[in-house]
Protein backbone atom coordinates (compact mmCIF):
# COMPACT_ATOMS: atom_id res chain seq x y z
CA UNK A 1 0.00 0.00 0.00
CA UNK A 2 1.20 3.62 -1.06
CA UNK A 3 1.67 6.46 1.51
CA UNK A 4 -1.24 7.85 -1.47
CA UNK A 5 -3.57 5.30 -0.85
CA UNK A 6 -3.46 5.36 2.72
CA UNK A 7 -4.37 8.21 3.25
CA UNK A 8 -7.24 8.42 0.49
CA UNK A 9 -8.46 5.35 2.99
CA UNK A 10 -7.78 7.45 5.92
CA UNK A 11 -9.50 10.62 4.75
CA UNK A 12 -12.77 8.45 3.99
CA UNK A 13 -12.95 7.50 7.88
CA UNK A 14 -13.62 4.38 9.22
CA UNK A 15 -16.26 1.67 7.80
CA UNK A 16 -16.88 -1.72 7.75
CA UNK A 17 -13.58 -2.88 6.73
CA UNK A 18 -11.48 0.30 8.28
CA UNK A 19 -10.96 0.69 11.68
CA UNK A 20 -8.54 3.47 13.62
CA UNK A 21 -6.92 2.87 16.58
CA UNK A 22 -4.75 5.43 18.36
CA UNK A 23 -2.23 2.53 19.36
CA UNK A 24 -3.00 -1.20 21.30
CA UNK A 25 -3.60 -1.20 24.56
CA UNK A 26 -6.02 -4.00 24.95
CA UNK A 27 -5.03 -7.50 23.81
CA UNK A 28 -8.71 -8.65 24.17
CA UNK A 29 -9.74 -5.35 22.21
CA UNK A 30 -8.24 -6.11 19.63
CA UNK A 31 -8.45 -9.78 18.91
CA UNK A 32 -12.48 -8.53 19.29
CA UNK A 33 -11.46 -6.61 16.14
CA UNK A 34 -10.14 -9.21 14.48
CA UNK A 35 -13.19 -11.52 15.43
CA UNK A 36 -15.31 -8.95 13.77
CA UNK A 37 -13.56 -8.36 10.72
CA UNK A 38 -12.76 -11.96 10.24
CA UNK A 39 -16.78 -13.25 10.36
CA UNK A 40 -17.53 -9.96 8.14
CA UNK A 41 -16.09 -9.22 5.02
CA UNK A 42 -12.38 -8.46 5.87
CA UNK A 43 -10.56 -5.78 6.51
CA UNK A 44 -7.57 -3.35 7.58
CA UNK A 45 -6.61 -2.27 11.25
CA UNK A 46 -4.93 1.44 11.10
CA UNK A 47 -2.59 1.60 14.23
CA UNK A 48 -1.36 5.05 15.13
CA UNK A 49 -4.60 6.31 13.51
CA UNK A 50 -6.72 8.73 16.20
CA UNK A 51 -10.69 7.16 16.03
CA UNK A 52 -12.18 9.70 16.62
CA UNK A 53 -10.72 12.42 14.04
CA UNK A 54 -8.69 10.25 11.57
CA UNK A 55 -5.81 12.06 12.48
CA UNK A 56 -2.80 10.22 11.90
CA UNK A 57 -0.63 10.29 15.25
CA UNK A 58 2.23 8.07 13.84
CA UNK A 59 3.18 4.62 16.03
CA UNK A 60 6.39 5.28 18.13
CA UNK A 61 9.73 2.89 17.91
CA UNK A 62 8.92 1.45 21.34
CA UNK A 63 5.21 0.97 20.69
CA UNK A 64 6.34 -1.10 17.20
CA UNK A 65 8.72 -3.11 19.49
CA UNK A 66 6.35 -3.91 22.18
CA UNK A 67 3.58 -5.25 18.96
CA UNK A 68 6.40 -7.35 17.57
CA UNK A 69 7.96 -8.50 20.88
CA UNK A 70 7.23 -11.24 23.20
CA UNK A 71 4.81 -9.10 25.48
CA UNK A 72 0.86 -9.37 26.20
CA UNK A 73 0.43 -6.81 22.81
CA UNK A 74 2.42 -8.77 20.24
CA UNK A 75 0.08 -8.98 17.34
CA UNK A 76 0.69 -12.67 16.26
CA UNK A 77 0.01 -13.82 19.40
CA UNK A 78 -3.15 -12.04 20.20
CA UNK A 79 -4.16 -13.58 16.26
CA UNK A 80 -3.35 -17.33 17.29
CA UNK A 81 -4.28 -17.34 21.26
CA UNK A 82 -7.28 -15.01 21.63
CA UNK A 83 -9.16 -15.50 18.26
CA UNK A 84 -10.73 -19.15 17.89
CA UNK A 85 -9.59 -20.20 15.72
CA UNK A 86 -6.81 -18.43 14.79
CA UNK A 87 -6.65 -15.95 12.02
CA UNK A 88 -3.73 -15.27 9.51
CA UNK A 89 -2.85 -11.83 9.30
CA UNK A 90 -0.36 -9.77 7.51
CA UNK A 91 0.96 -6.31 8.77
CA UNK A 92 2.98 -3.65 7.43
CA UNK A 93 4.48 0.06 8.31
CA UNK A 94 3.53 3.04 6.01
CA UNK A 95 5.60 6.18 6.70
CA UNK A 96 3.57 9.55 6.19
CA UNK A 97 5.55 12.87 5.55
CA UNK A 98 3.92 15.66 7.24
CA UNK A 99 6.33 18.38 6.95
CA UNK A 100 9.26 16.36 7.43
CA UNK A 101 7.70 14.72 10.36
CA UNK A 102 7.61 10.75 8.98
CA UNK A 103 4.81 8.99 11.15
CA UNK A 104 4.63 5.46 10.80
CA UNK A 105 0.83 3.76 10.72
CA UNK A 106 0.90 0.57 11.34
CA UNK A 107 -1.49 -1.56 9.03
CA UNK A 108 -2.42 -4.91 10.09
CA UNK A 109 -4.67 -6.59 7.18
CA UNK A 110 -7.35 -9.38 8.20
CA UNK A 111 -9.29 -11.81 5.07
CA UNK A 112 -12.16 -12.78 5.58
CA UNK A 113 -12.16 -16.00 7.75
CA UNK A 114 -13.12 -19.32 5.83
CA UNK A 115 -13.89 -21.08 9.27
CA UNK A 116 -16.83 -18.98 10.72
CA UNK A 117 -17.58 -18.34 13.52
CA UNK A 118 -14.78 -16.73 14.86
CA UNK A 119 -15.04 -16.04 19.20
CA UNK A 120 -12.65 -15.40 21.67
CA UNK A 121 -11.50 -16.82 24.37
CA UNK A 122 -15.03 -16.32 26.47
CA UNK A 123 -16.50 -17.88 23.22
CA UNK A 124 -18.28 -14.40 22.34
CA UNK A 125 -18.34 -13.95 18.65
CA UNK A 126 -18.30 -10.88 17.22
CA UNK A 127 -19.13 -9.44 13.77
CA UNK A 128 -19.14 -5.85 12.24
CA UNK A 129 -21.81 -2.81 11.87
CA UNK A 130 -20.94 -0.52 10.32
CA UNK A 131 -18.06 0.54 11.84
CA UNK A 132 -18.86 -0.65 14.96
CA UNK A 133 -18.64 -4.16 16.24
CA UNK A 134 -21.34 -6.07 17.86
CA UNK A 135 -22.22 -9.18 19.42
CA UNK A 136 -23.57 -12.50 17.32
CA UNK A 137 -26.17 -13.68 19.97
CA UNK A 138 -29.18 -14.69 17.12
CA UNK A 139 -29.12 -18.55 16.56
CA UNK A 140 -30.57 -17.51 13.31
CA UNK A 141 -27.02 -15.31 12.38
CA UNK A 142 -24.84 -17.85 13.72
CA UNK A 143 -26.17 -20.60 11.42
CA UNK A 144 -25.73 -18.05 8.68
CA UNK A 145 -21.85 -17.77 9.44
CA UNK A 146 -21.68 -21.69 9.74
CA UNK A 147 -23.43 -21.67 6.14
CA UNK A 148 -21.02 -18.92 4.88
CA UNK A 149 -17.86 -21.24 6.26
CA UNK A 150 -19.64 -24.50 3.73
CA UNK A 151 -19.96 -26.12 7.19
CA UNK A 152 -23.57 -26.35 7.31
CA UNK A 153 -25.97 -26.47 4.49
CA UNK A 154 -29.61 -25.06 5.43
CA UNK A 155 -31.69 -27.35 3.10
CA UNK A 156 -29.84 -30.33 4.17
CA UNK A 157 -30.90 -29.71 7.76
CA UNK A 158 -33.63 -31.76 9.33
CA UNK A 159 -36.94 -29.69 9.98
CA UNK A 160 -38.40 -30.36 13.33
CA UNK A 161 -42.01 -31.77 14.00
CA UNK A 162 -42.20 -33.08 10.19
CA UNK A 163 -42.50 -36.87 9.28
CA UNK A 164 -42.89 -38.84 6.43
CA UNK A 165 -46.50 -37.92 6.73
CA UNK A 166 -45.89 -34.91 5.41
CA UNK A 167 -44.42 -35.80 1.65
CA UNK A 168 -46.72 -35.22 -1.10
CA UNK A 169 -46.33 -38.95 -2.59
CA UNK A 170 -47.67 -37.90 -6.12
CA UNK A 171 -44.74 -35.24 -6.28
CA UNK A 172 -42.39 -37.71 -5.11
CA UNK A 173 -43.21 -40.32 -7.51
CA UNK A 174 -43.47 -37.94 -10.63
CA UNK A 175 -39.84 -36.63 -9.76
CA UNK A 176 -38.55 -40.83 -9.43
CA UNK A 177 -40.25 -40.68 -13.23
CA UNK A 178 -38.17 -37.70 -14.20
CA UNK A 179 -34.85 -38.31 -12.20
CA UNK A 180 -34.61 -41.56 -13.06
CA UNK A 181 -36.03 -42.31 -16.16
CA UNK A 182 -38.59 -45.28 -14.37
CA UNK A 183 -41.85 -45.47 -12.29
CA UNK A 184 -41.19 -45.36 -8.59
CA UNK A 185 -42.96 -49.28 -9.08
CA UNK A 186 -39.97 -50.05 -11.15
CA UNK A 187 -37.44 -48.88 -8.72
CA UNK A 188 -38.62 -51.73 -5.80
CA UNK A 189 -37.55 -49.72 -3.63
CA UNK A 190 -40.01 -48.26 -0.39
CA UNK A 191 -41.61 -44.85 0.08
CA UNK A 192 -39.30 -44.12 2.73
CA UNK A 193 -35.87 -45.92 1.37
CA UNK A 194 -36.36 -43.87 -1.99
CA UNK A 195 -36.85 -40.38 0.61
CA UNK A 196 -33.74 -41.44 2.05
CA UNK A 197 -31.98 -42.55 -0.37
CA UNK A 198 -32.63 -38.68 -2.20
CA UNK A 199 -31.89 -36.84 1.49
CA UNK A 200 -35.99 -35.90 1.35
CA UNK A 201 -35.75 -37.50 4.70
CA UNK A 202 -33.25 -37.84 7.39
CA UNK A 203 -33.56 -39.76 10.66
CA UNK A 204 -37.43 -39.75 9.83
CA UNK A 205 -37.37 -36.21 9.48
CA UNK A 206 -37.75 -34.40 6.34
CA UNK A 207 -34.54 -32.26 5.17
CA UNK A 208 -35.34 -28.83 4.30
CA UNK A 209 -34.89 -29.55 0.93
CA UNK A 210 -37.52 -32.51 1.09
CA UNK A 211 -39.60 -30.30 2.70
CA UNK A 212 -39.92 -27.10 -0.34
CA UNK A 213 -39.56 -29.35 -3.17
CA UNK A 214 -41.47 -32.32 -2.17
CA UNK A 215 -44.15 -31.03 1.23
CA UNK A 216 -47.80 -31.60 0.81
CA UNK A 217 -48.16 -27.72 2.63
CA UNK A 218 -44.02 -26.26 3.28
CA UNK A 219 -45.40 -23.17 3.91
CA UNK A 220 -47.70 -24.44 6.88
CA UNK A 221 -44.09 -25.23 9.05
CA UNK A 222 -41.98 -22.08 6.99
CA UNK A 223 -44.47 -19.67 6.24
CA UNK A 224 -41.95 -17.06 5.12
CA UNK A 225 -40.34 -19.49 2.52
CA UNK A 226 -43.23 -17.97 -0.29
CA UNK A 227 -42.70 -15.30 -2.68
CA UNK A 228 -44.13 -12.07 -2.21
CA UNK A 229 -45.54 -10.06 -5.23
CA UNK A 230 -46.94 -6.73 -5.84
CA UNK A 231 -47.41 -4.71 -8.83
CA UNK A 232 -47.63 -1.19 -7.52
CA UNK A 233 -48.97 2.22 -9.78
CA UNK A 234 -45.78 4.50 -10.17
CA UNK A 235 -42.27 3.51 -9.07
CA UNK A 236 -42.17 4.06 -5.44
CA UNK A 237 -42.41 0.76 -3.07
CA UNK A 238 -43.56 2.75 -0.14
CA UNK A 239 -47.05 3.66 -2.01
CA UNK A 240 -50.38 2.41 -1.24
CA UNK A 241 -51.61 2.24 -4.42
CA UNK A 242 -51.26 -1.40 -6.34
CA UNK A 243 -52.34 -3.45 -9.46
CA UNK A 244 -52.73 -6.50 -7.26
CA UNK A 245 -50.84 -8.42 -5.12
CA UNK A 246 -50.41 -12.23 -3.96
CA UNK A 247 -48.51 -14.86 -1.32
CA UNK A 248 -47.78 -17.69 -3.58
CA UNK A 249 -47.04 -20.45 -1.74
CA UNK A 250 -46.48 -24.14 -2.44
CA UNK A 251 -43.24 -26.14 -3.16
CA UNK A 252 -40.57 -24.56 -5.34
CA UNK A 253 -41.76 -25.67 -8.85
CA UNK A 254 -45.00 -24.47 -7.62
CA UNK A 255 -43.89 -21.54 -6.70
CA UNK A 256 -41.86 -20.66 -9.67
CA UNK A 257 -44.42 -21.21 -12.19
CA UNK A 258 -47.15 -19.52 -9.98
CA UNK A 259 -44.17 -16.66 -10.18
CA UNK A 260 -43.73 -16.72 -13.69
CA UNK A 261 -47.49 -16.43 -14.40
CA UNK A 262 -48.27 -13.18 -11.93
CA UNK A 263 -45.09 -11.44 -14.16
CA UNK A 264 -46.69 -12.60 -17.37
CA UNK A 265 -49.91 -11.51 -15.78
CA UNK A 266 -48.58 -7.95 -14.88
CA UNK A 267 -45.98 -6.74 -18.25
CA UNK A 268 -47.11 -5.58 -21.01
CA UNK A 269 -47.13 -8.19 -24.17
CA UNK A 270 -46.24 -6.23 -27.49
CA UNK A 271 -46.67 -7.25 -31.02
CA UNK A 272 -43.02 -6.47 -31.95
CA UNK A 273 -44.08 -7.75 -35.92
CA UNK A 274 -46.70 -10.65 -34.86
CA UNK A 275 -49.72 -11.61 -36.97
CA UNK A 276 -52.33 -9.07 -34.43
CA UNK A 277 -54.00 -11.59 -33.13
CA UNK A 278 -51.03 -13.60 -31.79
CA UNK A 279 -50.56 -12.92 -27.93
CA UNK A 280 -47.43 -10.93 -28.22
CA UNK A 281 -44.08 -11.04 -26.90
CA UNK A 282 -43.84 -9.74 -23.68
CA UNK A 283 -41.77 -7.00 -23.01
CA UNK A 284 -38.87 -8.54 -20.59
CA UNK A 285 -37.51 -11.68 -22.01
CA UNK A 286 -39.23 -14.57 -20.33
CA UNK A 287 -35.80 -16.49 -20.25
CA UNK A 288 -34.25 -13.66 -18.25
CA UNK A 289 -36.77 -13.76 -15.74
CA UNK A 290 -36.62 -17.27 -15.61
CA UNK A 291 -33.18 -17.22 -15.07
CA UNK A 292 -33.30 -14.88 -12.03
CA UNK A 293 -36.59 -16.04 -10.58
CA UNK A 294 -34.68 -19.59 -10.33
CA UNK A 295 -31.78 -18.40 -8.70
CA UNK A 296 -33.72 -16.68 -6.08
CA UNK A 297 -35.06 -19.75 -5.48
CA UNK A 298 -32.48 -22.07 -5.44
CA UNK A 299 -30.06 -19.50 -4.42
CA UNK A 300 -31.20 -17.78 -1.45
CA UNK A 301 -30.28 -17.50 1.99
CA UNK A 302 -32.62 -20.12 3.98
CA UNK A 303 -31.42 -18.91 6.74
CA UNK A 304 -32.72 -15.75 6.81
CA UNK A 305 -36.71 -15.96 7.75
CA UNK A 306 -37.65 -13.82 4.74
CA UNK A 307 -39.91 -13.96 1.52
CA UNK A 308 -38.50 -13.45 -1.61
CA UNK A 309 -39.95 -10.43 -3.17
CA UNK A 310 -41.52 -9.23 -6.86
CA UNK A 311 -42.28 -5.79 -7.24
CA UNK A 312 -43.52 -4.14 -10.61
CA UNK A 313 -43.09 -0.88 -11.37
CA UNK A 314 -43.80 1.36 -14.09
CA UNK A 315 -40.63 1.52 -15.03
CA UNK A 316 -38.82 -2.02 -14.04
CA UNK A 317 -39.18 -4.69 -12.10
CA UNK A 318 -37.07 -5.87 -9.47
CA UNK A 319 -36.73 -9.87 -7.88
CA UNK A 320 -35.09 -9.96 -4.77
CA UNK A 321 -34.06 -12.87 -2.65
CA UNK A 322 -33.26 -12.84 0.59
CA UNK A 323 -29.03 -13.04 1.17
CA UNK A 324 -26.25 -11.41 -0.02
CA UNK A 325 -23.90 -13.28 -2.70
CA UNK A 326 -21.94 -16.06 -0.62
CA UNK A 327 -18.55 -16.95 0.52
CA UNK A 328 -16.53 -13.29 -1.24
CA UNK A 329 -18.53 -13.95 -4.50
CA UNK A 330 -19.17 -10.76 -6.20
CA UNK A 331 -21.18 -9.29 -9.20
CA UNK A 332 -18.93 -9.63 -11.30
CA UNK A 333 -17.98 -13.28 -10.69
CA UNK A 334 -21.59 -14.26 -11.28
CA UNK A 335 -21.50 -12.30 -14.82
CA UNK A 336 -18.60 -14.27 -15.87
CA UNK A 337 -20.03 -17.87 -14.88
CA UNK A 338 -18.46 -18.18 -11.26
CA UNK A 339 -20.77 -20.04 -9.06
CA UNK A 340 -21.20 -21.02 -5.33
CA UNK A 341 -23.92 -23.93 -4.97
CA UNK A 342 -25.79 -22.77 -1.72
CA UNK A 343 -28.26 -25.44 -1.41
CA UNK A 344 -26.80 -28.51 -2.88
CA UNK A 345 -30.06 -30.52 -2.68
CA UNK A 346 -32.22 -27.86 -4.11
CA UNK A 347 -29.93 -27.29 -6.85
CA UNK A 348 -30.32 -31.15 -7.44
CA UNK A 349 -33.95 -31.77 -7.33
CA UNK A 350 -34.19 -28.10 -9.58
CA UNK A 351 -31.86 -29.73 -12.50
CA UNK A 352 -33.95 -32.71 -13.10
CA UNK A 353 -37.42 -31.41 -13.36
CA UNK A 354 -37.33 -27.32 -13.87
CA UNK A 355 -35.48 -25.24 -16.61
CA UNK A 356 -32.41 -24.54 -14.44
CA UNK A 357 -29.31 -25.95 -15.73
CA UNK A 358 -26.79 -25.49 -12.65
CA UNK A 359 -23.77 -24.60 -14.83
CA UNK A 360 -23.55 -20.80 -13.37
CA UNK A 361 -24.60 -19.77 -16.95
CA UNK A 362 -28.13 -18.80 -15.76
CA UNK A 363 -26.92 -14.60 -15.09
CA UNK A 364 -25.12 -15.19 -18.03
CA UNK A 365 -27.73 -16.20 -19.93
CA UNK A 366 -30.07 -13.50 -18.22
CA UNK A 367 -27.48 -10.90 -19.07
CA UNK A 368 -27.36 -11.77 -22.90
CA UNK A 369 -31.50 -11.60 -23.24
CA UNK A 370 -31.58 -8.48 -21.42
CA UNK A 371 -28.50 -6.83 -20.93
CA UNK A 372 -30.07 -3.42 -19.19
CA UNK A 373 -30.41 -6.04 -15.95
CA UNK A 374 -28.70 -4.25 -12.72
CA UNK A 375 -27.41 -6.60 -10.25
CA UNK A 376 -26.98 -5.89 -6.71
CA UNK A 377 -25.05 -7.63 -3.56
CA UNK A 378 -26.44 -5.68 -0.89
CA UNK A 379 -24.05 -7.08 1.86
CA UNK A 380 -25.53 -4.26 4.80
CA UNK A 381 -29.20 -5.29 4.10
CA UNK A 382 -28.35 -9.13 3.49
CA UNK A 383 -30.11 -9.40 0.19
CA UNK A 384 -29.71 -9.74 -3.89
CA UNK A 385 -31.57 -7.69 -5.77
CA UNK A 386 -31.97 -7.20 -9.75
CA UNK A 387 -33.83 -4.39 -11.25
CA UNK A 388 -34.96 -4.66 -15.05
CA UNK A 389 -36.13 -1.80 -16.67
CA UNK A 390 -38.86 -1.66 -18.42
CA UNK A 391 -39.30 -0.19 -21.87
CA UNK A 392 -41.08 3.18 -22.20
CA UNK A 393 -43.34 1.70 -25.09
CA UNK A 394 -45.60 4.86 -24.92
CA UNK A 395 -42.72 7.25 -26.30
Amino acid sequence: MSPIELLDIISSGETSRVQFKEKIDSPDGLAAEMIAMSNSRGGIILVGVKDKTGEPVGVSSDELKKYNSSTPLNISNIATSKVIPNVFIMTEIIPLDNNGNTKKILVIEIKEGVNKPYKDKNSIVWTKQGADKRKVTDNNELLRLFQESGNLLADEMEVPNTSIEDIDLDKLKQYTLKALDKSFEATGLSINRLAENINVIRNQRLTLGGLLFFGKNPQKVKPVFCIKAVSFFGNDSSGSDYRGSKDIIGTIPNIFEEGMAFLNSYLRHTQQGQNFNSTGILEISNIALEEILQNALIHRNYFKNSPIRIMIFDNRVEIISPGALPNSLTVDNIKAGNAVVRNNLLASYCAKVMPYRGFGTGVKRAMKEQPNSKFINDATGEQFIVKIPRPDIDN
